[in-house]
């Protein structure tokens, strides 16, 4: 039986120090236009459909499967899987609420077993990226998917915890019942019920005990 649900974000939450964009960017070839779009997103001065643009281009011509092989080396806090199995023993569904390309989320849910996850799409021509977007998302998005996770499962909002760090988070931050801010901005740490840094997801657990068991 799901007890609740809770929201993991990617980029800077799971993916350190960092973003799955900038590491696939690195990969591609225009690691510097996407860590100054990405740059402007945090500062407010682009939307994320802005940057998404920006970075789609950057894909055109690569294979899914050559950027599969790419985010296996992407860099990713300890924990991950432990506090994923903790999640699904404690009856607490563990989804990914993300901005990072679908094909991100896509690959952590079969490594980790995240139950599913949301995020923007890249136009395929041929089994190969176009650098067109087929669908945005955003921070608003990002809340709805997880108001829309909630609903289908059957779990009051109040049940439902969203773990992340940034900008993108502040909405969802808002809507759950336990916002927690891991290695976050200020802005986030100000709009989360707590925070906390570390380097191992496993940091949460507690947290997550306390507040929705």
């Amino acid at each position: 039986m799901v007890r609740g649900v809770v929201f993991f974000d990617v980029d800077g939450t799971l993916v350190p120090g960092t973003s799955s964009g900038q590491h696939l960017a690195e990969l591609l070839g225009h690691a510097a236009v996407v860590r100054d779009a990405e740059a402007a997103y945090s500062a407010g001065t682009l939307t994320n459909r802005e940057v998404s643009v920006i970075d789609a281009e950057g894909w055109a011509g690569h294979s899914p499967a050559e950027v599969r092989g790419f985010l296996e080396s992407m860099p990713l806090v300890g924990g991950i899987p432990e506090t994923v199995a903790w999640c699904r023993d404690n009856g607490l569904l563990p989804v990914l609420a993300t901005l990072a390309w679908d094909i991100v989320g896509a690959f952590l849910c079969d490594r980790f077993g995240f139950d599913r996850a949301c995020g923007p799409r890249l136009a395929l021509v041929d089994g190969r990226y176009s650098g067109q977007v087929t669908e945005h998302f955003d921070e608003l998005g990002k809340r709805d998917f997880a108001i829309a996770v909630a609903e289908e499962i059957g779990v009051p909002l109040a049940r439902c915890a969203a773990v992340g760090d940034s900008r993108s988070d502040l909405p969802l931050f808002g809507t759950v019942g336990l916002a927690i801010a891991f290695n976050a901005t200020p802005a986030a740490q100000t709009a989360a019920h707590t925070s906390i840094t570390g380097n191992d997801l496993r940091a949460v657990i507690p947290l997550l005990s306390t507040g929705l068991l």
